[in-house]
């Protein structure tokens, strides 16, 4: 694993830095000195789509923390070291999930029931990633004036619509986590604590219980959904900056189709050069110079760098205190 990392790190760097070859960095250069110091502002943006799936995380955590001992600064603390270690390290996407789990418990001592929610939260994730997405191509093909290379990933969401479909009915009915726990007991032997710990039977309760309650999963949807939207924000903002303003709609359908290539290329460490190479493709589509389209996916990196930083050296300290 660790050298199918490396070898996507050094593919991402080699078609980053073709892109910037391409496209000329003296006129990126030139984009970004249009643009100026207000392109920082996208750093605080980004910050409340954060409290936006915090917010949304809190909903489902109510049933097990109902003195609300994770407050929203905490878990929007919680929130934005998830958020860097899927977007910075080689953890192919879930990596922050876990990171979230062990960082709750330090105010939540229920492990179970935090793990079912962000199980829960993940696959609630993954159904308005799709709705956003498909927003996203019916936009971009009305801006293409057809389908064109969108065709590409209207299909792609299409043929992969069955796997969170298939997960969600699983995880609603079919006990996954109890016939681990009796898989991993047969091969690792009684005595085994990795089995032990695995308490699959509450955890697949938990996850159920989570499921029959619609009111809760309705608004922690919405929530995500217009961390999503609001996250559009920041292509339409920064687009402006750079000298080539546009409307809601294509701000939308850049995003969207961006976040779904990102997270198509889980495999490539940090999205390197698959994410700036989606927001050129997509920004072109729209009607967006290739020099500017880069510039924004450049200050996209920007963001995560800024944010993400910080974020896991944060991390790395509360790691720390706990092993003094």
């Amino acid at each position: 694993m660790k050298k199918l990392a490396y070898l996507g790190i050094i593919a991402g760097l080699a078609l980053l830095t073709a892109l910037v070859v391409l496209e000329g960095w003296t006129d990126i250069l030139s984009a970004f000195r249009h643009a100026g110091w207000g392109l920082l502002l996208v750093v605080p943006a980004r910050l409340l789509t954060l409290a936006l799936d915090a917010r949304a995380w809190r909903v489902l955590l109510d049933a097990c923390d109902p003195a609300r001992a994770a407050g929203p600064l905490f878990l929007l603390w919680v929130a934005s070291v998830r958020d860097a270690v899927n977007r910075l390290l080689p953890v192919a996407g879930v990596g922050g999930e876990v990171v979230g789990v062990r960082l709750a418990r330090l105010r939540i001592a229920d492990a179970t029931a935090v793990t079912a929610s962000v199980i829960v939260e993940v696959l609630l994730t993954i159904g308005v990633l799709y709705l956003f997405c498909g927003l996203g191509v019916v936009l971009m093909a009305r801006l293409a004036a057809g389908l064109g290379q969108v065709w590409i990933v209207g299909a792609s969401l299409l043929l992969s619509l069955p796997l969170p479909v298939l997960a969600w009915w699983l995880l609603r009915h079919g006990a996954p986590f109890a016939r681990l726990e009796a898989w991993a007991l047969r091969l690792l032997g009684p005595g085994k604590g990795i089995a032990l710990h695995l308490d699959g039977v509450r955890l697949d309760a938990d996850v159920q219980r989570l499921f029959g309650q619609r009111r809760r999963l309705l608004r922690a949807t919405a929530l995500m959904l217009a961390s999503y939207l609001l996250g559009s924000f920041e292509t339409w903002y920064a687009l402006r900056l750079l000298g080539h303003p546009v409307g809601v709609g294509t701000a939308v359908a850049i995003e969207a189709l961006s976040q779904a290539t990102r997270h198509a290329s889980f495999l490539v460490p940090a999205g390197l050069g698959v994410q700036e190479a989606a927001v050129l493709l997509f920004g072109q589509l729209a009607g967006v110079g290739g020099e500017v389209a880069l510039a924004l996916a450049l200050v996209k990196r920007m963001r995560e760098i800024v944010l993400g930083i910080p974020a896991l050296l944060s991390w790395q300290w509360v790691e720390a205190r706990r092993l003094e």
